[in-house]
């Protein structure tokens, strides 16, 4: 099976070679081949993806490297590490995931890899390896947005048609949009600050909820989570971020100041050193995912109100998309369940594995 040699990350195209490559590589659907197979490569944070994926939406083969347990330990991303993970994984990852496809490098039809936006360093590992490869086999590149990739997701696994909303919320991202086409998106809303899951993630840090003995394998977003169920979400009076603001943007950086001066009270109370779990992290958690729930939904229910006013969605059975690594936390999802239901909307969204960062929503 043909595939590269070298190491993604050995070679490294300047940035005038890079643009240059992605003008003259365009991508013609219908015209070029009978049948469609594309390779699709995902590097734009800690995850090392990739995916064969034909053009009736079969999933031919795929494969993915996690770098979360490293990150744990670190506390957080460390950009180069995150870097130097996916340049030391993912040339077996493209090559297992043709293996299990079946399909010979020289049958794809095109080579499809995340651009932006993301991490640039690990974005750089992915865009240097695709650009080696298509140099290498002659085929034609398809540069992907992250977002639209995910809030596309769907029409691999439910019959959507267009306009419908798109809610995207991760560890990296959060925006409301309505999606009009394929590449036809109309932006409602978007973080002013941080995302949803970096400020869980930051939360379930300062908690120290990786010494907890439940937790101790989790990432910082299904940490609080799991911890939450245990918990009494209505022991601390939090208020949601932008309860007086006229749009459909989103805020998360109070939320976790907020978070943290409680904890802070918490420690004083209880007479503990930071580092040490607070027998309250379980109502902590409960309250801050109970708070993120109750503003993610306001701010998707202005959008939903503002889409029918214009008629931009039809008055019923208009789709809600919920998309990313949050959307994915269930106590979330549920209550977007509740929002449709009382808006005439139907809620989808794809199944947890594919809401996290993958190669098949690139391909």
């Amino acid at each position: 099976m043909l595939i590269l040699n070298k190491t993604a990350g050995v070679l490294k195209p300047s940035k005038r070679k890079v643009y240059g490559f992605l003008r003259s590589f365009n991508f013609h659907p219908g015209t070029l081949f009978l049948h469609k197979i594309v390779l699709g490569i995902e590097t734009s944070c800690d995850d090392t993806a990739a995916a064969v994926v034909d053009e009736t939406g079969n999933v031919l083969g795929e494969a993915i490297h996690s770098q979360t347990e490293v990150h744990l330990k670190t506390g957080g991303i460390i950009p180069p590490v995150a870097q130097q993970l996916h340049r030391e994984n993912i040339q077996r990852i493209v090559q297992e995931a043709l293996s299990a496809s079946s399909i010979s490098p020289s049958d794809l039809s095109a080579i499809a890899t995340t651009i932006k936006p993301g991490l640039a360093l690990s974005l750089g590992v992915g865009l240097s390896f695709s650009l080696q490869l298509v140099g290498q086999l002659k085929k034609p590149f398809i540069p992907i947005h992250h977002m639209e990739a995910h809030a596309l997701t769907i029409r691999l696994t439910n019959k959507v048609e267009f306009p419908f909303l798109v809610l995207l919320i991760s560890g990296g991202h959060c925006l409301l949009a309505l999606v009009q086409g394929v590449s036809d998106f109309l932006l409602l809303g978007k973080s002013l600050d941080i995302a949803p899951g970096d400020m869980l993630d930051k939360v379930a840090r300062r908690l120290s909820l990786i010494k907890h003995p439940e937790c101790s394998t989790m990432s910082g977003g299904k940490a609080i989570e799991h911890l939450a169920k245990q918990g009494n979400r209505f022991h601390f009076d939090i208020t949601p971020p932008l309860q007086r603001a006229k749009n459909c943007d989103f805020s998360f950086t109070g939320l976790q100041h907020l978070i943290n001066k409680i904890i802070i009270q918490k420690e004083k109370e209880e007479g503990i050193e930071q580092g040490q779990i607070l027998s309250s992290a379980a109502d902590i958690a409960a309250a801050v995912q109970h708070t993120t729930a109750c503003h993610i939904v306001k701010r998707t229910h202005r959008a939903i109100l503002f889409c029918k006013q214009r008629d931009l969605l039809p008055q019923n059975n208009a789709v809600l998309v919920a998309s990313g690594g949050v959307a994915s936390n269930f106590y979330i999802r549920r209550a977007l369940e509740i929002l449709t239901n009382a808006t005439q909307c139907t809620l989808l969204c794809p199944p947890p594995r594919l809401c996290t960062d993958n190669g098949i929503m690139i391909a």
